[in-house]
């Protein structure tokens, strides 16, 4: 199956979202996605189905699909943005409406002609956008909110037209104005709601910026004779070398072989505070030289950098629909019809029963049709997600999937893995001791130790290998690691080895207090200790959620000693030690069922209970396994965004709530307000864009919120 992910321009509401969704599906496409308020449509595809069919089906939807590769030409446009449409048509529509204005009565524009000849450009225009959008929607059996809107002006301007020209009466018939006020304002409001949800999208469009820059080349000659060259970032390969000097962007996601530098990653992280890099640590493309000059070689490129798999991992969070939503999207489904038919019963119900004028009658039916909102349903929760996520990302926090931040809003436990976590995971070689009747040298201890421990991912592990790195290892004939115990291995010879926790050498020692122990054939053949630092930020996170009712947990399989003595230092109310990672796993489970949790962890041991837990949260530096079991990634050094995270979460699912209530709330006032006579269609149009600038500008709100 090959993943297709498209932009398609011209979606501005959920209901597109439904018809392209639909469509898909309807072509027996799996894991539809669609983001109308990102433009993106991504899906899986197999090799029977045709691309470019699927890419004219859509086109044929109204939309216009850009695909990274030929591209169907959109049709030439007029008028390219709501904005163009509304000021051609003011222009016409303006002279129309200069009767409204307190002792101003032009005579000549109230003659039926006149009125019909200002609106012609401004109903050719409406029914070029709206009518068009409406008639292919309905033939696709999703109406979309372009049908209101469309239904509307013509059901105006034919009333008006049979009064020009057959009634007799035309001055009892002239609703050319209202046609033209509906489709010039729904104009105007539709770009309003454009640049507001644009604006939702601001802290996203920040990370996504093309960030072409020049790179500085490094080739060899026949001679071996270093050359430097100019050239664009877009061109570079994986291998490639490199130099990067002060004040210049990392254009690739490198490894550094030479140099030293001070590099702000604050496109990552959101910490502008520099990171000091040396031989062999990795940089991030987009991230800023401060001080220093290195030489470095490509590791990734295009779609496969760091940055590019994180807005890739957050626009399909945002594609995602939380629980909250489904409702919402299920009424907008139906929307479009339940409008149209309380439209016809409120025609109906004025004429016949409450025996209002014919033309009074029909200017009610006409005002609910377009002060209702469908868009406002779909809007509600996109919108939120789009600031909140957009915010996340700014800050180093990443979220995979939208279901987190509704999620979040009911933790009740936060529970933290110790080692890598809580403290920094930078860990130094204190003290070793080897056996005396082990018959192994010193040299040949720390030989054992470096070639067993360097094929873990366990933080104890990395201090070994760096301090007692040797060229001079030993080759195993099978080497693994146990999980939550240590590593075990045979060499050519069938002798056995482990290195790992007291688990593994309980059965020859009783002396637990230990980091490592090294056993050959199930002798002791001696113990190494490790000291760690408890993380600088560690106490005050705590605190923060200590403070906001979140009880706090240690959860850890290192020894009891040591994990009492990290949890006096940070106050953590509850210590569960020594656990393996099925243990682990059965804690999380027993946790959750008491109330939601939450799991911070960054090794292979917790992989599982990542995966457990109501929410599982990893560091950036964690194992791979530990940051794909979770649902949230921490992109700074630390654990200090973790308030953040839970913050965002909370407020994003009540920026969600609140967006609906107003959704619902404005729909369910604002029709029977038009239905009994209350409302001017004109003003109606407007009010129904205004209706979504108000979700956006309460989703916005997310990006000043305080919420940690």
């Amino acid at each position: 199956m090959e993943k297709v992910n498209w932009k398609v321009e011209g979606m501005s509401c959920t209901n597109c979202a439904l018809t392209i969704d639909k469509y898909l599906q309807g072509k027996g496409l799996k894991e539809v996605k669609v983001n109308f308020i990102g433009g993106e449509v991504s899906f899986e595809l197999d090799e029977q189905k045709n691309k470019q069919e699927i890419s004219k089906g859509i086109e044929g939807l109204g939309y216009h699909v850009v695909t990274g590769e030929q591209n169907i030409a959109p049709r030439k446009k007029i008028f390219t943005n709501h904005f163009q449409r509304f000021a051609f048509c003011f222009i016409f529509t303006l002279p129309m409406m200069l009767h409204l204005l307190p002792g101003v009565h032009i005579h000549f524009l109230m003659n039926p002609y006149v009125q019909l000849g200002l609106t012609i450009p401004v109903f050719i225009v409406g029914m070029d956008f709206f009518g068009r959008s409406a008639f292919k929607s309905i033939l696709k059996g999703i109406p979309n909110m372009n049908v209101l809107i469309a239904l509307g002006a013509v059901a105006a301007f034919v009333y008006s037209l049979y009064g020009t020209f057959l009634s007799g009466r035309p001055d009892e018939f002239l609703f050319y104005e209202t046609t033209a006020t509906i489709l010039t304002l729904v104009f105007l409001g539709n770009w309003m709601e454009d640049k507001s949800v644009e604006t939702t999208q601001a802290a996203l469009r920040k990370l996504a910026v093309s960030r072409k820059v020049m790179a500085n080349m490094i080739a060899y000659d026949d001679k071996h004779e270093e050359h430097i060259f100019p050239v664009e970032s877009t061109g570079l390969k994986v291998g490639d070398l490199l130099l990067i000097k002060t004040g210049e962007t990392v254009p690739m996601d490198c490894k550094i072989l030479w140099g030293e530098a001070s590099v702000n990653e604050a496109i990552i992280t959101g910490e502008s505070v520099p990171v000091e890099k040396k031989m062999n640590d990795k940089l991030i493309g987009g991230s800023l030289l401060e001080t220093g000059t290195v030489k470095t070689y490509v590791t990734a490129v295009g779609e496969d950098t760091v940055l590019a798999n994180i807005l890739k991992l957050v626009k399909e969070a945002q594609s995602e629909k939380p629980p909250i939503q489904q409702l919402a999207d299920k009424i907008s489904a139906i929307f479009v019809p339940t409008v149209i038919s309380i439209a016809v019963v409120t025609f109906l119900g004025n004429y016949f029963i409450g025996n209002i004028a014919f033309s009074s009658s029909l200017l009610r039916a006409i005002a609910v049709l377009v002060i209702s909102c469908p868009c406002a349903m779909g809007l509600a929760t996109p919108a939120a997600i789009a600031v909140g996520m957009g915010r996340a990302a700014k800050n180093g926090v990443l979220f995979k999937n939208a279901k987190s931040l509704e999620l979040f809003k009911s933790i009740r436990q936060v529970v933290f893995d110790k080692t890598g976590t809580l403290t920094t995971g930078h860990f130094a070689i204190t003290a070793f001791e080897i056996e005396k009747d082990s018959g192994t040298g010193e040299e040949d201890f720390k030989r054992l130790a470096y070639s067993l421990e360097k094929y873990s991912t366990h933080p104890i592990a990395k201090a070994v290998v760096r301090e007692w790195k040797t060229k001079n290892e030993v080759r195993w004939a099978k080497i693994e690691e146990i999980k939550g115990m240590g590593m075990k291995a045979t060499d050519k010879e069938g002798n056995e080895y482990l290195a790992g926790s007291w688990k593994m050498a309980g059965q020859v020692t009783s002396d637990h207090t230990h980091n490592i122990y090294l056993l050959k054939n199930g002798r002791l053949t001696g113990t190494i200790d490790v000291a760690d630092e408890i993380r600088e930020e560690a106490k005050k996170v705590v605190s923060r959620l200590q403070q906001q009712g979140i009880k706090t947990i240690l959860l850890s399989g290192d020894l009891l000693e040591k994990c009492n003595q990290v949890a006096a230092a940070l106050g953590i109310d509850e210590v569960y030690a020594e656990q393996t990672p099925q243990q682990k796993l059965n804690k999380i489970a027993e946790l959750n069922h008491i109330a939601p949790t939450a799991m911070v962890g960054d090794g292979i041991n917790d992989a599982p209970a990542l995966a457990k837990a109501t929410v599982g949260i990893s560091l950036s530096d964690a194992s791979q396994i530990a940051m794909q079991s979770a649902q949230v990634v921490l992109m700074r050094q630390g654990i200090q965004q973790l308030p953040l995270s839970l913050g965002l979460g909370r407020h994003t699912y009540l920026t969600i709530q609140q967006n609906l209530f107003w959704a619902f709330a404005y729909n369910i006032v604002a029709i029977p307000v038009a239905a009994f006579g209350f409302l001017n269609p004109g003003f109606g149009a407007l009010v129904m864009g205004l209706s979504d600038v108000v979700l956006a500008v309460n989703s916005v709100r997310l990006n000043w919120k305080k919420v940690a």
